[in-house]
């Protein structure tokens, strides 16, 4: 008889510990039906803003080295790069000052090219132009929010909630915010992560030191008010057992 009512207690806890409220989660590309469908990816082209840290090398067909390093910067300053200036420009070495403002890496590595074939110093001068700060910030009701630095220079919405460790059941996936800087002025873009309409958003890929803000459903209170009363009926129902336990048991 004590070992019945032994595991009748223990199935009693087991039951009350899984019986917890659930939370209804709203699921990505909800929306999305037709599974055999393609669609084209057009991978937008990052246009150089001010603040924006480049790495330029410029080499050519000569076989003298120093004859390269006159328009490059020193070997300990590459990491360094070219900072963009508030004004938008960069100041390259025997070239002076370039506007990069507004021009994506393609043309800007062609302005200098054709400043480079002026000079007439270099042999079939080319340019190689890579981001040294593209990153973005992802906060709000994410498992991991900071900012995070992306070497591909190329991110989707997506790809970066992954960075951050995914939503938490608090997100409002339906309502997801990216903040994002461009031509001196400040743009707001509000996404829905369970619309397929999403992959035709400007916001889909992300830009260099985008921040993206993944707000809070509204009940968020309550939720974590029956977590709370969830986990204090819990520890309840084990104390009442273990106490029942005794009795039955001494």
């Amino acid at each position: 008889m004590r070992l019945c009512l032994f595991f009748l207690l223990i199935i009693t806890t087991i039951f009350s510990v899984s019986c917890g409220p659930q939370e209804k989660v709203l699921n990505y590309l909800q929306n999305y039906a037709d599974s055999s469908g393609k669609d084209s990816v057009k991978l937008p082209e990052l246009v150089i803003q001010k603040n924006d840290l480049l790495s330029i090398i410029i080499y050519s067909a000569s076989t003298i080295p120093e004859t390269d390093a006159l328009y490059n910067l020193p070997e300990q300053s590459i990491d360094a790069g070219y900072l963009v200036d508030v004004n938008g420009n960069i100041n390259i070495p025997r070239l002076g000052s370039i506007k990069a403002e507004g021009l994506t890496k393609l043309q800007l590595e062609q302005v200098i090219k054709q400043k480079l074939m002026a000079t007439g110093e270099l042999e079939s001068p080319n340019v190689i132009i890579r981001f040294l700060n593209y990153r973005i910030t992802v906060l709000g009701e994410v498992a991991r929010a900071g900012t995070y630095n992306i070497p591909t220079e190329r991110i989707t919405i997506f790809e970066a909630i992954g960075l951050a460790g995914d939503l938490t059941i608090y997100a409002k996936k339906d309502d997801v915010m990216i903040i994002r800087e461009k031509d001196g002025k400040r743009q707001y873009g509000k996404l829905d992560l369970s619309s397929k309409e999403i992959f035709s958003s400007p916001y889909f890929f992300l830009s260099q030191n985008d921040v993206l803000f993944v707000n809070a459903t509204k009940n968020k209170n309550r939720l974590n008010e029956q977590v709370t009363a969830q986990r204090i009926s819990i520890g309840l129902s084990i104390i009442t057992s273990l106490a029942l336990l005794y009795n039955i048991f001494r």
